[in-house]
């Protein structure tokens, strides 16, 4: 089992910036790969970054890429989702997951945080 718990959620104006933390406990594995999706009301949940807890390979959605950067630090158990350059339409929940590939579909990942809100004001 393994817990998965996000932060760094908030408000923020079109071109701000803010920094996603996600912090696993639990069973985890070095074998893992860690991902962020997010979903808006009324929309599918889409796939946003990943990357292997061990690696260097990172993905990205469509809509991000040259915004957001995946990282991680192995030491705190923590991934991170850093977004710049924000728009309107990044407003959605954030999720993150936990999964044995990377994936765009979320049903093939096993493991969600509770989400925490993104807002960006135009």
């Amino acid at each position: 089992q393994v817990q998965l718990v996000e932060s760094g959620g908030g408000l923020v104006q079109a071109g701000g910036s803010l920094r996603l933390s996600c912090a696993a406990s639990g069973h985890t594995s070095s074998s893992y790969t860690m991902g962020w999706f997010r979903q808006a009301p009324g929309k599918e949940r889409e796939f946003v970054a990943a990357m292997r807890w061990s690696g260097s390979s990172t993905y990205y959605g469509d809509s991000v890429k040259g915004r957001f950067t995946i990282s991680r630090d192995n030491a705190k158990n923590t991934v991170y989702l850093q977004m710049n350059s924000l728009k309107p339409e990044d407003t959605a929940v954030y999720y993150c997951a936990v999964g044995a590939l990377v994936s765009v579909s979320p049903t093939m990942w096993g493991y969600w945080g509770q989400g925490t809100q993104v807002t960006v004001s135009s």
